[in-house]
């Protein structure tokens, strides 16, 4: 691990970066540009001190969890992702699969979405980015570890998960669910993740494994999504769905029309929404 390297690439990473650019707000003046130490902790949901503890050149080597995170807060492209996983003697994520590292563009549009949830998903389900609302409506996902992020896992194997979501509306749910990893798994049969996304969730789950059998295929498109807040009460969301089809990436963003009750909800969401609550996924 090359600490010297590591520390001045993160110090650059972090000087070139405004808090407009991350979706944060410039507060007081500042005496250098940039970002601030603790806001890129905050950003890869580390502690201060241990960030600073990697810029001084005396810290631990990150885990492959911790570089994701980085190069996600740092709004690093691929290239530079790989040469932050180098720098600490990791070989970087292999990119012919769904990549966890969210593009700088994408990451940028999800930063400029301040009033509508929204999040950036791999196209097995796994929650790869949440904005502020995203959070407020669907839980904080980023803060489980890694294998708990999976909406299908989720979803399928914790009962909690849906609570957030009608009664009524949770057997379709399911099944576009099942239907959109189907297609997924067809369309990459050399990637190891779906398939053995799909042989735990059929050993684990009789539901999951009925609709399996069942072999519908669907992808997932624009819909319109019926959420069951524990605040705010019963939100009905238009769901729009951006792809990125290099990194099998989705911008999941959830919008109401305004002059409808869910538009007013929504509002509210925002205000009181954001509150520490325990987490919880869809």
């Amino acid at each position: 691990m090359n600490r010297t390297e590591l520390a001045d690439f993160l110090r650059r990473g972090r000087a070139r970066l405004n808090p407009s650019d991350v979706g944060l707000t410039s507060g007081a003046r500042r005496r250098t540009p940039g970002l601030r130490r603790e806001e890129v902790a905050q950003l890869a949901g580390m502690s201060v001190d241990y960030y600073t503890r990697l810029e001084q050149c005396r810290g631990p080597r990150p885990s492959r969890q911790m570089l994701t995170a980085l190069a996600r807060a740092l709004r690093l492209t691929a290239d530079e992702r790989d040469h932050l996983f180098h720098l600490t003697g990791e070989e970087p994520p292999r990119r012919e699969t769904a990549s966890a590292h969210v593009p700088p563009g994408l990451m940028l549009i999800l930063d400029r979405l301040h009033d509508t949830p929204a999040q950036v998903v791999t196209d097995c389900g796994e929650v790869l980015a949440q904005n502020a609302m995203g959070r407020a409506l669907t839980r904080d996902v980023m803060s489980r570890p890694r294998r708990e992020r999976n909406l299908l896992r989720l979803y399928f194997l914790d009962p909690q998960a849906r609570c957030l979501f009608p009664e009524e509306d949770r057997p379709d749910h399911a099944r576009a669910q099942v239907a959109n990893l189907r297609a997924v798994t067809a369309a990459r049969p050399d990637d190891p993740e779906p398939a053995a996304l799909v042989a735990e969730l059929r050993a684990s789950s009789e539901e999951f494994a009925r609709l399996w059998d069942e072999h519908e295929v669907s992808l997932r498109h624009k819909a319109t999504k019926r959420f069951l807040h524990p605040l705010v009460g019963l939100l009905e969301l238009d769901c729009e769905v951006l792809l990125s089809h290099e990194h099998h990436q989705l911008l999941v963003i959830h919008t109401a029309r305004p002059g409808t009750e869910a538009y007013e909800r929504l509002r509210l969401l925002r205000v009181v929404g954001l509150q520490d609550m325990s987490p919880q996924a869809v």
